[in-house]
């Protein structure tokens, strides 16, 4: 029997290799394409990204407080006495967001027990006042011109009450305060903070307070809120009403290491690298001396609040600015206009990085040089969504930065995208000078969110932006360098060649280090 061949369809003998084609490239695009990086615990929750890019907020302490010339009231003023004739929250909301300001906390009620809303639980409020008659709510005004403003709306409730007979006993008063907050959270719309402390003057009645149901309680009716406490849980006291952060502040805190109305400053200044909760800090500070309008106080000019702003925003924190309205209900002008200066000035300096046309470039990059997800140059878009990731095994990270000219700067900005936690412990800048030489233009410790460091001006075109040490592989959101011709002269002055300059160090030589070709 002879041999018989079988012949395959020309069809049968090319799909093979349309197959074998197409399988070989789709496993060099799969083997070419790296999954992002693991996110480094804690990270943060979506109601706290959203608190920290806000960045400040306005805290509007009003009472009777305004009309009696106090601080810490007693509980025992007329309630007769608060009759802001010409109370407008429009203005209020609208000097906010002229001003930069997406967000207003009001001291709904403060030491003294007086309450801006008519409270069922005590006649100590607006209804027992003669402004408009009894039948007046501060709040439901604000929370009105808020949501038509596009503001966000916060409340402070006071736990330390100087007027509530109850206050002292401890069920009976956590009952009233939860009763009280109760209002807040479900008559007045979406509150975005609840904002309390553990404020409480020497000799007063003990008191505890179930700040655990508390916390539970707001955050059941108000699932986008974040809590402010000295202690978190979802921001923490700085630990000083100057607005002044640590010039090393980690997000990173351990909430069992602290505890409400016995702070530990430094600890809460500084956060904790080894920290197992996310607590970002907010700095709280008042525009004047006092938190509440007093007649003879004037207000911090807006070269200071540019030097707060430096100093909380810059590290890492939310700059929480107390703007107490005034005894007829307003905004002073003299506020108003120094918060205009203060939104003139920082437009003038932040509005245009000098790096946004540069050529960047960098030590190493994560998986294909050509997936854009982790380029350097991702780096130069402004915001935290993009980032640049560096190869795994590194133990250099270096950013290259190329600004095609010469130019003259002094504020270097640095964010972190926070999403995948905060990982930065220290980096440097280093820029050629005109003679050819490396050197330090300055020197940071942490980053997060985003830091600012101001140093004497430097003319360069390449920059080395350096990270020095990480808790994991850092991530580099943005990179913006700036002038700030306002601050420089006076900070300069004040300052010797061996001090530091908002916590970076001053000029110093740096070892030279060869750009990736």
């Amino acid at each position: 029997m002879k041999n018989l061949k079988f012949r395959r369809p020309k069809s049968a003998t090319r799909l093979p290799v349309v197959l074998t084609a197409t399988i070989i490239h789709l496993l060099r695009v799969t083997r070419s394409v790296s999954p992002p990086p693991l996110p480094i615990l804690p990270i943060p929750t979506a109601q706290q990204i959203s608190w920290q890019h806000a960045e400040m907020a306005l805290f509007l302490h009003f009472g009777t407080n305004t009309f009696t010339d106090s601080e810490w009231g007693t509980g025992h003023a007329d309630p007769s006495v608060f009759n802001p004739t010409e109370f407008n929250a429009t203005q209020w909301v609208t000097v906010a967001k002229q001003s930069g300001f997406s967000r207003v906390i009001l001291t709904a009620k403060h030491h003294d027990g007086f309450c801006l809303w008519p409270s069922q639980y005590t006649d100590y409020s607006v209804k027992s006042s003669s402004w408009r008659n009894g039948s007046g709510d501060v709040l439901r005004d604000l929370a009105e011109a808020a949501r038509i403003g596009g503001v966000e709306l916060g409340v402070y409730l006071s736990p330390w009450d100087r007027h509530e007979s109850c206050y002292g006993k401890t069920l009976q008063y956590n009952e009233f305060y939860l009763g009280q907050m109760t209002e807040l959270l479900t008559r007045y719309g979406e509150i975005r903070e609840v904002w309390l402390d553990g404020a409480k003057g020497e000799g007063e009645k003990y008191m505890e307070y179930f700040f655990d149901d508390w916390f539970s309680f707001i955050h059941q009716h108000q699932p986008g809120a974040v809590i402010f406490s000295d202690a978190g849980p979802d921001t923490r006291w700085i630990g000083d009403e100057a607005g002044v952060a640590g010039s090393t502040c980690w997000s990173l805190f351990n909430r069992t290491n602290d505890m409400i109305g016995n702070t530990d400053t430094k600890y809460s200044g500084q956060g904790d690298p080894f920290g197992h909760d996310w607590v970002p800090a907010e700095c709280d500070v008042s525009i004047r001396p006092g938190w509440f309008w007093h007649a003879s106080e004037s207000p911090k000019s807006a070269l200071t609040l540019l030097d707060l702003y430096y100093k909380s925003v810059g590290r890492n924190c939310l700059l929480l600015l107390n703007v107490p309205p005034n005894s007829s209900g307003l905004i002073s002008q003299e506020h108003i206009q120094v918060l205009q200066e203060f939104s003139e000035i920082r437009s003038l300096i932040f509005s245009q990085s000098l790096a946004e046309d540069a050529s960047v470039s960098a030590s190493s990059t994560r998986g294909d040089l050509t997936d854009p997800r982790y380029s350097p140059h991702n780096v130069l878009e402004q915001g935290t969504h993009s980032y640049w990731a560096p190869g795994s095994v590194q133990s250099g990270w270096i950013l290259y930065l190329d600004l095609q000219e010469t130019i003259t700067f002094n504020v270097l900005m640095v964010q972190e995208p926070i999403q995948m936690g905060q990982r930065i412990i220290r980096f440097h800048l280093d820029f050629l000078n005109e003679d050819g030489e490396w050197k330090v233009a300055a020197k940071g410790t942490t980053v997060g969110y985003k830091r600012l460091l101001l140093f004497h001006s430097v003319r360069a075109t390449h920059l080395h932006l350096v990270v020095e040490e990480s808790r994991a592989d850092p991530l580099i959101a943005y990179v913006g360098i700036y002038i700030d011709p306002f601050s420089v002269v006076r900070h300069i002055s004040e300052l010797s060649s061996a001090s530091l300059i908002n916590g970076s160090h001053p000029l110093q030589q740096a070892t030279n280090r060869i750009a990736p070709s």
